[in-house]
């Protein structure tokens, strides 16, 4: 079933700005939203982490084995 909706001049520039940043359709977008919870604003914060994230990698800074250690050990209570 295909629906039509209105929407903000705001949303709707927002909708095809996670578009053009990722690999969904603005169908994709809205759905994730609705279905799943993932507001435009979560999903524009998932894209901004992920790019700051390979711009890291691409810097070569990588987590060192002393940091994944703290992590580990912070986070085992067992």
């Amino acid at each position: 079933m295909k629906s039509t909706i209105q929407l903000s001049d705001d949303i709707d520039r927002r909708i095809d700005l996670v578009a053009a940043k990722s690999s969904l359709t603005r169908s994709q977008i809205v759905e994730e939203a609705l279905a799943h919870g993932r507001s435009i604003a979560w999903q524009e914060q998932w894209i901004t982490g992920v790019k700051e994230g390979l711009d890291d990698a691409v810097k070569g800074n990588f987590a060192s084995e002393e940091d994944i250690a703290e992590v580990l050990n912070r986070y085992d209570q067992a």
